[in-house]
């Protein structure tokens, strides 16, 4: 499981955000590394809240060429439709990203224009991946994560970006309103407080 470090201008040089790479979004990482393949040069990315599609559009603008998008499902349509012409014009790569999927376009030329560009959607994480975001989530609060806590958790954590992202944040709310380590009884009773009672995970 590797990571891309994506220094910002609001964090220290030093201090980078990490995108955790997994089954979930390498495919989108691997198209984004080549936009001159895409149709068009236009490519369209979607994905699930808190799955890093702005984070990954910031790290493919910072390779050079590309000009993006952000929240281009709330963009005006006309302006979009201009957009995509200058990319055919100045041949260079235009980088829409949407929180919605499929996202509803009702200006005819622009929504053939996008039916014929990439798509791309960072999809669930799996296991492994789990197990990764839920410890960069922690690395990122200094938390520690046991190896038991992750056999714990990993099972049975909800397989949503915001629901890995929103268990570490109460396990570290409860570890200082109770002033002790993240222990295995903290994260259960994270888990039970974002998730519920224990549910079985339906395989």
């Amino acid at each position: 499981m590797g990571q891309i470090a994506l220094p910002l201008m609001t964090r220290r040089a030093d201090d980078p955000v990490r995108i955790v790479i997994g089954n979930a979004n390498q495919t989108v990482i691997d198209a984004l590394s080549e936009p001159a393949a895409w149709p068009f040069l236009v490519a369209i990315l979607a994905g699930p809240p808190r799955s890093g599609k702005s984070l990954l559009a910031r790290w493919a603008e910072g390779q050079g060429g590309i000009e993006v998008c952000d929240d281009a499902d709330a963009a005006d349509e006309t302006e979009l439709f201009h957009r995509w012409n200058r990319a055919q014009e100045s041949g260079r790569p235009l980088l829409l990203v949407t929180s919605r999927d499929p996202w509803p376009v009702t200006l005819p030329d622009l929504r053939s224009r996008l039916g014929a560009a990439l798509h791309l959607t960072i999809g669930l994480p799996d296991d492994e991946m789990v197990a990764a975001l839920i410890q960069a989530h922690a690395a990122a609060r200094s938390l520690v994560v046991s190896e038991g806590a992750l056999t714990y958790l990993v099972p049975r954590v909800e397989r949503t970006f915001a629901g890995i992202e929103a268990i570490v944040a109460t396990v570290d709310r409860l570890s200082l309103e109770r002033m002790v380590p993240p222990t295995l009884s903290v994260w259960r009773d994270a888990l039970e407080a974002v998730q519920g009672a224990e549910q079985p995970r339906l395989l």
